[in-house]
């Protein structure tokens, strides 16, 4: 391994790319970003156009080369993270036949009760289908724009689209290739059985590698234009939440983090595939050699919080420094935060959010309260249902934005039960984890090892003292739930 070098992580987001610059010390050195929006042509739809994600990484990439020239001639490897389940088709000639179907779209709920009828799903890759997964999106092409299904060639995940504009190679991750729900999981294989449900071939797919492996080097004329000695191998990568995962270190069973997003994510790694179908948790391979995971994901963690802050014309952090964790509140206000459906433990996706207790005495203290419990116990389920499916969580850190609120983070400790670590300030998310794999493919280390867990800056601990009080709320948000969805029927 060399001791000197730079190392780039790609992550291809939902509202922007993110680029970061990896030295040998594993520290970030320089980050360039380039936003991203998102149509919706329809209630329900969530789409964005492919070459709009390469034009944005061009973007992140020209920045840093026009800024930091002397780094950018000493990259070595590059990692690529992004956004899951997205459906991004491409004709013979490699080019994109429509806008990719992103992972927040609702539109294909239908197909998802049909594919279920064609093969056993949960056996083979050991998920549910959901509409935000790639399968039933494709069904959802094959149904109502035949002619489009007809015309592909190939079906590539947000981030490989990505890897072949860089590289001209088709591949994807492990990690990320078992959210299309088209893989044997267990065996980190493509399923023919699965995709024939489809009406789809392995042909169609793009070769699978490990996320620390290498998976194609860059373009010359690429590597050229931003100023490269060499072009640099680019690793597999992986999801965003694996990559995520290995910028914080958690590579080693029992590791984990909750991720306080624009969705939410609690996320363990395992040592096996260890399914739990009946709760709707995620469970995918790793993005490194022989380590699976396990995710409970609620869709609107910190979008709950900004749609209030729209409401209210507050910022989000105004909202959240209103509220005192040690304070418990007095009326029985509930939030349900499903405002784009729900995946763990409900794989709903016609649930819709509510406040029920709203009394003229009601403040925006008491609606911002309200909604940080919610996502804090739509959390609890994801807890429970990991704990139903034998996983033990031993270190546990609170990443995303919203882990910049302490209130927010001391009510999820408080509502779980379990402790979470702040790592300390700085880069862990899934660009740097995207380096780090980088790092590995270019380098051949091993990411078990070279992904080593992240400091621990601050440690917030469950107060017993609030133990009683957020059950007996947990108890009456659950209660909540299937009189809300017979509501929306």
């Amino acid at each position: 391994m060399g001791d000197s070098g730079i190392w780039l992580g790609i992550d291809l987001g939902t509202s922007g790319v993110k680029t970061v610059m990896m030295d040998a010390d594993q520290t970030v050195v320089a980050s360039a970003g380039a936003a991203l929006t998102v149509s919706r042509p329809h209630p329900g739809w969530s789409e964005q156009e492919p070459d709009h994600w390469w034009t944005a990484a061009q973007e992140t990439l020209d920045a840093l080369a026009k800024t930091e020239p002397a780094r950018m001639a000493a990259v070595r490897g590059i990692g690529l993270s992004g956004q899951q389940h997205g459906a991004t088709l491409l004709g013979a000639n490699d080019r994109p036949l429509r806008p990719c179907i992103l992972w927040n779209d609702g539109r294909a709920s239908e197909e998802c009760e049909i594919l279920d009828t064609r093969a056993d799903f949960r056996g083979i890759c050991g998920n549910v289908l959901m509409p935000g997964t790639t399968a039933p999106k494709l069904e959802w092409v094959r149904r109502n724009e035949p002619d489009v299904f007809d015309l592909t060639a190939r079906v590539l995940l947000p981030k490989d689209y990505l890897r072949l504009c860089l590289t001209g190679e088709a591949l994807s991750d492990m990690s990320d290739s078992a959210g299309t729900l088209w893989m044997d999981v267990a065996a980190r294989t493509w399923s023919d059985t699965l995709l024939a449900a489809g009406g789809l071939t392995e042909a169609a797919m793009p070769g699978l590698v490990e996320g620390s492996s290498p998976a194609g080097r860059l373009r010359p004329e690429l590597a050229a234009r931003w100023g490269m000695k060499t072009a640099p191998v680019l690793a597999g990568g992986g999801g965003d939440n694996a990559a995520s995962a290995a910028g914080v270190g958690a590579v080693r069973p029992g590791t984990g983090f909750v991720s306080l997003g624009t969705s939410g994510v609690l996320f363990v790694s395992t040592d096996g595939f260890a399914p739990n179908t009946t709760d709707a948790i995620h469970a995918f391979c790793h993005a490194v050699p022989d380590v699976w995971h396990q995710m409970g994901v609620i869709l609107s963690a910190t979008d709950s919080l900004n749609w209030l802050a729209r409401m209210t014309g507050q910022a989000p952090a105004a909202l959240t420094a209103a509220v005192d964790p040690g304070t418990p509140a007095t009326a029985p206000l509930t939030f349900l935060p499903y405002l784009s459906g729900e995946r763990t433990p409900h794989n709903d996706a016609g649930a819709r959010g509510a406040f029920v207790g709203i009394a003229q005495s009601t403040e925006v203290a008491d609606l911002t309260r309200a909604v940080l419990e919610g996502v804090a116990y739509a959390f609890a389920d994801c807890y429970d249902a990991l704990r139903s499916a034998g996983t033990a969580l031993d270190r546990v850190y609170a990443v995303g934005g919203g882990a910049r609120s302490d209130a927010w983070v001391q009510i999820i400790a408080d509502a779980t039960g379990v402790p979470l670590h702040h790592p300390p300030a700085g880069d862990f998310g899934a660009a740097f984890g995207a380096a780090r794999l980088g790092y590995c493919a270019a380098e051949g280390a091993d990411p078990r090892e070279y992904c080593s867990p992240a400091p621990i800056d601050a440690t917030v601990t469950p107060d017993p003292a609030h133990a009683a009080y957020h059950q007996e709320r947990l108890d009456r948000y659950r209660a909540l739930y299937p009189g809300a969805r017979r509501a929306m029927a």
